[in-house]
């Protein structure tokens, strides 16, 4: 894929085509690449790939702006409609392979992107997690990739058994995610969050009530200096005010708030039905890095793209 010359929008936008999306994330990607990726790649032997590692990544981000459930029919769908724009599209099978290698890449493409929204310098966070299956609870697991790694699981919220990880990710108020880990499902939900925890420093964080433990909290914070608000049980002694209690309730609807557009935009991460963990990862990898691009644009160059319903919409 080549473009020549082209512009961003600067003015708020209330809808845009789909060719302009994929003109734009292409710009974004492939500018970052060559400055911070290329120069520091060690070239292999052999013939060069005719599809580009900018255009796999493009297509990895382009694949949560559509309503298709899974590769095959997004892959199915570029091939039919613009294979004028990715000529040297790859088979599903060699597109998951060089995709599975860029997992790291874009991640830091992510970080990229949240230091261009100013994330990082904000002290008020929120933090939750979330059940993310990869097997029937019902199914053989012993000749799975997911043995010995994934683990049964139960949420609370959905009064749910499952088998497979928790997501567990810190957003900043406006929705936006600054770090992500994956955990297996059975991993308290303390524990589970320390890893995303110990990069921020000196912050308000406000979690649910599975986060409630004075000791773990004050650990926390002489750890981190990170202060940790919960709403309390309700057989507690102590309860907050409450003003308070209605703040921490407002705060913590911000969060469901982002999870529900991580999983209702584009595939659900609940139902990627990955059979290896490298591939879990690399497309929980690319998720969060199109949902913080979707936030990129709407922020920076007024662009609201959610997902596009129909092919009648997008061609």
């Amino acid at each position: 894929m080549k473009v020549t010359s082209f512009s961003l929008p600067t003015s708020p936008m209330n809808s845009i085509d789909f060719p302009t999306v994929i003109t734009t994330i292409y710009v974004l990607v492939d500018d970052w690449y060559r400055q911070k990726v290329q120069p520091f790649t060690v070239k292999k032997p052999g013939v060069k790939p005719l599809m580009s590692d900018s255009e796999i990544l493009t297509l990895a981000l382009l694949m949560d702006f559509l309503p298709f459930p899974g590769e095959t029919q997004f892959l199915g769908f570029i091939r039919a409609n613009y294979l004028d724009w990715f000529p040297n599209l790859l088979d599903q099978s060699q597109f998951n392979r060089r995709l599975r290698h860029m997992d790291e890449v874009l991640e830091k493409l992510r970080r990229n992107w949240v230091e261009q929204l100013g994330a990082l310098s904000e002290t008020h966070f929120i933090i939750d997690t979330k059940p993310i299956p990869v097997i029937g609870l019902k199914r053989d697991k012993r000749r799975s990739d997911f043995a010995g790694n994934a683990s049964p699981g139960w949420c609370a919220a959905r009064q749910m058994r499952y088998f497979g990880y928790k997501l567990v990710v810190l957003s900043t108020w406006n929705g936006l995610p600054i770090a992500y880990d994956l955990v297996p499902a059975s991993t308290d939900e303390r524990p589970a969050v320390e890893g995303v925890l110990n990069i921020i420093h000196g912050c308000d964080v406000y979690g649910d009530k599975g986060f409630i433990s004075s000791d773990w909290q004050q650990a926390i914070a002489r750890r981190t200096g990170n202060r940790l608000w919960t709403l309390h049980r309700n057989n507690q002694y102590k309860q907050h005010s409450k003003s308070l209690k209605r703040f921490i309730s407002r705060v913590r609807q911000r969060i469901e708030g982002v999870f529900h557009e991580i999983q209702n935009t584009g595939r659900n991460p609940e139902r990627l039905l990955n059979k290896t963990i490298e591939g879990l990862c690399v497309h929980i990898a690319a998720k969060m890095a199109s949902h913080t691009l979707r936030l990129l644009l709407r922020r920076r160059f007024g662009i609201d793209v959610l997902t596009f319903k129909t092919s009648s919409t997008i061609i």
